[in-house]
């Protein structure tokens, strides 16, 4: 590494170079899945903007990938600016694209301009025929790089129209070039669920596999198919649509007695695996009409109050979002951080929920127990909380990194943020008298919880374990540990948690404080190398 740094060091990647450069912060690198995605969104943007009726996926013998609509087809003419054709510009520049605006496509997947730039930098060799106009053209790329000028290569009829991409994904890449047939056909499968009208077909050459998938309304059909022979309230589902302001919410929910749940939400039919904005939302409103209606017919015990979990925990659901201008987390896409549309769902929802209750009392009833016995079974969990004995009794939170002696004088307590910075802790810690316990993200604000139920939240139950204090309790009998030290990053993050854990001690361990247990350690800004000595600052 050279000791100069000047600005002949300065690198400034354009074209494709950013992608090849950090692939991962573009898509998915384990399997070449999300590439197909990315192509397959483009295709059903047409479909959703009322332009195609038929999208197929071909996984060739050698290795390539071909997606074709019958859209409109990609621009051929040139750009007034950047004097290349459409088709080329879309391939081969970073957020270039035509859905920044509503003058094409009212909704979209496609806001960032990156998705099929992307599919271009990460393949071997990509292919694009274009039918509109009564001709068919034809590009090629190779590594994200033109090696064929866009040509006229025939003739078609005035309404033969449409896109056809062909690629073979880069092993240099991806973990591996394999496909996951099961994730494609199940996304192929919700892309028809959700745009009514739209067939979508597969075909595998190697195997002579071959599906299509069209439903005219296929919502219900789709996600009772899912939950197949589980036991669900309400069983045909509590489906709903609303459109507010060009925004379209659709919906299906049920709670299901036991097994694992169905989780879908969908943002202009791209699958947002991670939620986001309009999954609180949908959270929200059934929350608050399940409140409402127990509140109503008298129906919560005497204490019991209904938390958003004690709800959401078995409901089951498939959320399709259709919106103008969505806002992601990331490139790829799997979380909506829209804010406006967490108030449309909510709202949505909650009217229509509250009307489907008024009129289903009986179902409603078994749906509000399954709350209240979630709500009954948290706070009982969280009135007490046990402490180790040496000789019996349940094992402390295993995440905890205990200390061998036996002194709690000496013993010091270290509470980190998350795995990663626990696992540097533990590396550094003297075993003898120091404990490292990491901390899952920021713990709740407890400031206005009272001690009886701040047990129902599991950071602070086990950090009330590994402590050995009861929360709001003055007997330091069964204190383990001497010193509890907050330990967290030097940054607003580190900041926010540290004075979450302060609210948290000085509200229900104030015993703990006035005795002089709790300390904020000072993480250091710099290091500093002097020859063979080290210095922090």
């Amino acid at each position: 590494m050279s000791n100069q740094y000047q600005s002949s060091d300065i690198e400034v990647l354009s074209g494709l170079d950013p992608v090849k450069r950090r692939p991962g912060m573009y898509t998915d690198t384990s399997r070449p899945n999300h590439l197909i995605q990315e192509v397959v969104d483009n295709s059903v943007d047409e479909a959703l903007a009322g332009h195609a009726k038929t999208i197929k996926v071909t996984l060739c013998e050698d290795g390539f990938i071909e997606v074709a609509d019958d859209g409109r087809g990609m621009p051929v003419d040139i750009h007034p600016e950047e004097k290349v054709s459409g088709v080329e510009l879309i391939l081969s520049k970073l957020h270039a694209g035509g859905k920044f605006s509503d003058k094409n496509y009212a909704i979209s997947g496609g806001l960032h301009g990156v998705g099929v730039s992307v599919v271009n930098a990460l393949s071997e060799r990509l292919d694009v025929w274009v039918k509109r106009d009564g001709k068919e053209y034809h590009i090629a790329f190779e590594h994200g790089h033109k090696v064929s000028e866009l040509v006229e290569v025939g003739s078609v009829g005035q309404r033969n129209t449409g896109t056809r991409v062909k690629f073979k994904p880069s092993k240099e890449y991806f973990d591996t070039i394999q496909i996951s047939l099961r994730n494609l056909k199940r996304l192929l499968k919700a892309k028809a669920v959700l745009c009514s009208g739209l067939a979508l077909e597969y075909k595998d050459d190697k195997s002579k596999e071959y599906e299509k998938w069209y439903y005219a309304d296929g919502l219900q059909e789709y996600f009772l198919e899912s939950l197949s022979g589980s036991e669900i309230l309400p069983i045909e589902g509590f489906q709903g649509t609303q459109t507010v302001d060009g925004e379209t919410v659709d919906w299906i929910v049920s709670w299901k007695i036991d097994g694992e749940v169905l989780s879908e939400s969908y943002v202009n039919l791209i699958p947002t695996a991670q939620g986001g904005t309009h999954v609180n939302g949908l959270r929200t409103g059934l929350t608050e009409a399940i409140r409402e209606f127990a509140e109503a017919h008298s129906l919560l015990p005497r204490g019991v109050k209904l938390a958003p979990d004690d709800v959401w925990d078995r409901v089951s659901y498939v959320l399709s979002v259709k919106m103008k201008d969505p806002q992601f987390s990331g490139q790829t896409k799997e979380r909506l951080s829209s804010r406006g549309i967490a108030s449309i769902v909510a709202n949505s929802v909650k009217d229509s929920f509250v009307l489907w209750l008024s009129q289903n009392v009986a179902t409603g009833e078994q749906i509000a127990a399954i709350a209240i016995e979630k709500a009954q079974s948290r706070l009982k969990k969280g009135k007490q909380v046990v402490r180790k004995k040496i000789t019996a009794g349940p094992a402390l939170p295993g995440k905890l990194a205990d200390c061998s002696s036996p002194d709690p004088s000496q013993g010091e307590l270290f509470l980190v943020e998350g795995d990663s910075a626990g696992g540097s802790a533990k590396q550094a810690r003297n075993r003898e008298f120091q404990a490292i316990m990491p901390l899952r993200g920021k713990i709740l604000n407890t400031w206005e919880v009272d001690s009886s139920s701040v047990m129902a939240s599991q950071e602070v139950h086990d950090l009330a374990v590994a402590i050995g204090v009861d929360p709001g309790s003055t007997d330091l009998s069964g204190l383990r540990y001497g010193k509890v030290i907050v330990l967290a990053d030097a940054d607003s993050d580190g900041l926010h948690i540290a004075t979450l854990l302060c609210a948290l001690f000085l509200k229900h361990f104030e015993s703990l404080v006035r005795a002089g247990h709790v300390f904020i350690a000072m993480p250091p800004l710099y290091r500093i190398d002097v020859r063979k000595k080290k210095y922090y600052a």
